[in-house]
Formats: structure tokens, C-alpha cells, sequence
């Protein structure tokens, strides 16, 4: 199931300087880069350095960097989804999970996450995959950008639109636990119409119940 990652990389011009957005990128590149004290979004910096180690081993793990010369200052990640989450449910091989995307406050605003995804999708590989984000507003960093729930839905929503994943409807009881949060997807042109099946009946358990 698993196709070739195929590495791609693009510069991107920022007023603080280029930054290069690179990936998949291998266990010994993010071994070997520094990671930046200001990504902290998650856990800390040293622990989310060895998560995404561990991440890029893993024959599904995909980690997509921006970096400033040798240091990592925004990622996205790329893995199956939680055991615990109905998406796993399914036990689909071709379903991954957009699970973490972090940009370091001084390169925010200047479209390091949009060319994060779209690095992402380079990768035709990624036509094979169903790839799905939850987003819960009791993530997103409100304090830090100053913006409400509904301007941070607004950025994040255009921001994943880069990446080609759109807004899907679901009756998952987290994220219909506040209007803000929502399931966003996007179907690789390579998925078969089963495996579309298999993700509505996850999309919607209790579609056939009144």
C-alpha cells in the first residue's frame, strides 16, 4: 500500500529571510536538524523533536519541515489516526491523518503553513490517500494571534484549502460539540470508490438510526 515518498522542496521569501519547505524528510535529516525552542504548541520542544523522529520511521509517517538553514521553525505531520478515534475504526490502509501543523510566531502570517501543505501534495503518492484533519477550536492558539473562534477557523479553513482538503459534514460528537470545530478531507484522485464508502459510514455512524 505504501507508495515511494517522494521527496520535494521549495523556497519561500519572508521578510525575516528564505526559508526552505522540505519533505517527506528521513529519520537522519530530522535527527540532525535543530529544533526550534518556539515550538511549543504541543509539548516540549525537545519531546515534539522525538515525536516527529518517531513519526518520520513509521512506513505511513509522513513530516513535511520549514526551515531557516538547520533549524526547524514549522512542520506539518502525516500519520494513521488514533486508535481511539472512530477514524481508525475502519482499520482503512489508504486513510491518513493530518495530525499536527506549527509555525513559530515569527514566521506566522507569511504562508509557511499554506506551502507546507502544498509540499505535502507535491508527493503523488498522496493521490492514494484519503487524508482527513480534525480541527478543534480549544487548539487553536487565540491568545497568541488575537483573533476569535471565527477569524482563526477562517485562516486555518483557507490555509488547509491550499492542501486541497475541504470542509466534510460529520455527526463525530466532538466536533459537533461547537460549531467552530470541523472534519476537513481531501480525497487522493487514486482512492477507490469503496474506500469513499467506508469513510462516509465513519463519517456518519448514526446516519440509519431515528
Amino acid at each position: 500500500m505504501f507508495h515511494k515518498k517522494t521527496y520535494n522542496a521549495m523556497e519561500l521569501k519572508t521578510r525575516h529571510g528564505h526559508l526552505i519547505i522540505e519533505g517527506p524528510i528521513s529519520v537522519e535529516n530530522i535527527t540532525s536538524y535543530e529544533f526550534h525552542p518556539d515550538l511549543t504548541s504541543f509539548r516540549l520542544p525537545e519531546q515534539q523533536h522525538k515525536a516527529l523522529i518517531g513519526i518520520a520511521g513509521l512506513p505511513e509517517g509522513r513530516i513535511i519541515v520549514a526551515r531557516d538553514r538547520h533549524t526547524i521553525v514549522g512542520y506539518v505531520t502525516y500519520v494513521y489516526p488514533d486508535p481511539l478515534e472512530r477514524w481508525s475504526e475502519g482499520n482503512m490502509k489508504d486513510l491518513i491523518e493530518l495530525g499536527a501543523i506549527e509555525v513559530i510566531p515569527k514566521y506566522r502570517g507569511m504562508a509557511v503553513g499554506k506551502n507546507l501543505l502544498k509540499v505535502s501534495m507535491m508527493d503523488d503518492a498522496m493521490n492514494d490517500y484519503l487524508v482527513i484533519t480534525t480541527e478543534y477550536y480549544w487548539h487553536w492558539d487565540l491568545k497568541g494571534t488575537g483573533l476569535n473562534v471565527w477569524e482563526y477557523r477562517k485562516v486555518m479553513e483557507k490555509m488547509m484549502n491550499a492542501g486541497g482538503l475541504i470542509w466534510f459534514a460529520t455527526d463525530d460528537p466532538e466536533i459537533s460539540s461547537h460549531p467552530a470545530n470541523c472534519l476537513m478531507v481531501r480525497i487522493g484522485d487514486r482512492v477507490s470508490s469503496d474506500s469513499i464508502q467506508q469513510f462516509d459510514r465513519l463519517r456518519f455512524r448514526h446516519r440509519f438510526m431515528y
